[in-house]
């Protein structure tokens, strides 16, 4: 259970500030002895000029959505603003630091660039959905609305920002109906943001999701789900319920590699700085080329997610 707003915004806040600070007073010792001495420790220096960028970005961040409040602007279009700049900066610092580099295929915003959008993408590895949210927001101008776990509110700047615009954060076992009103009223701008596995990808999830579908009596599904071994089993509640509230969205697909395999936080340690770039597939389907019937859908959701599966197979 997250605690209630107030709580988390006189806890997180400080300890947010607390910690940038600490980073700040520590960081000139290790850059020294990084400099100095070994490898290892030129990789905690990569790590402490990223925690110091989030620290210091994320603060500026919250002080920016706390001036919105006070001068009575709590709600408006200037927080995507906020969003964009505190995105676009922890990418570049990622790319200068951490190696990283994004190499996308295909293009989705050409031909109806002013309908809305559904974006359905696999979820593995650290950060994917910080590099979605920076192509939406910065690479192709589009307002994000993002289903989210209700933990990430622990964080103050995604707590503050998110909760004043159009959002879902989704507790245990689901958000079907909420995820419906958030795409009610997508205009032509927006773009939903859903990660259908429902987290991130790891095999023992996998497995429980595949178990979970024998359960619920979806042979079909289950065999279907087996043999896609990059991914979970898309779960269609919310997806379906979004179409249905958006039926004029375009619905867009992305598939990425090069992130899942860094699960723990030794796989992030052994593997920094990235050596190969993290390659991401985008396709597009028009809103007339869905299926209309229920069953249709999910049989069309599970062909798009197949196809997802060969593409990472073949550039894993």
């Amino acid at each position: 259970m997250v605690p209630p707003p107030i709580a988390r915004r006189l806890v997180c806040t400080p300890v947010l500030l607390l910690l940038t600070l600490i980073v700040v007073v520590v960081f000139p010792v290790v850059w020294v002895c990084g400099a100095l001495f070994g490898r290892k420790r030129k990789r905690a220096v990569r790590f402490l000029w990223f925690a110091l960028a989030w620290g210091t970005r994320e603060s500026a961040a919250v002080a920016e959505c706390a001036w919105l409040w006070c001068t009575g602007r709590g709600h408006d279009d200037r927080h995507y603003d906020v969003i964009r700049r505190y995105v676009a900066g922890l990418y570049g610092v990622a790319g200068r630091r951490l190696g990283l580099r994004v190499e996308d295929e295909g293009s989705w915003d050409g031909t109806g660039a002013d309908r809305p959008l559904i974006v359905l993408s696999r979820h593995a590895g650290p950060g994917d959905a910080l590099i979605l949210v920076h192509h939406l927001l910065t690479g192709y101008r589009r307002r994000p609305r993002v289903v989210m776990k209700a933990e990430l509110q622990l964080d103050p700047c995604i707590d503050i920002a998110a909760n004043r615009m159009p959002n879902v954060f989704v507790e245990h076992g689901g958000a079907t109906e909420s995820i419906g009103r958030l795409a009610e009223g997508l205009g032509p701008r927006d773009a939903l943001l859903i990660f259908p596995e429902g987290g991130n990808f790891s095999p023992e999830r996998r497995h429980r999701a595949i178990r979970r579908l024998a359960r619920h009596d979806r042979p079909r599904e289950v065999a279907r789900a087996s043999r896609m071994r990059n991914l979970m089993p898309p779960r269609p509640g919310g997806v379906l319920a979004a179409i249905d509230a958006a039926p004029g969205a375009d619905v867009v697909f992305v598939a990425h590699v090069g992130l899942d395999r860094m699960a723990t936080a030794g796989d992030i340690w052994r593997r920094v700085p990235l050596t190969e770039p993290v390659r991401a597939r985008w396709w597009r389907i028009p809103a007339e080329d869905v299926p209309e019937e229920r069953e249709a859908r999910i049989n069309w959701l599970y062909a798009q997610w197949e196809r997802a599966d060969a593409w990472i197979t073949a550039h894993r």
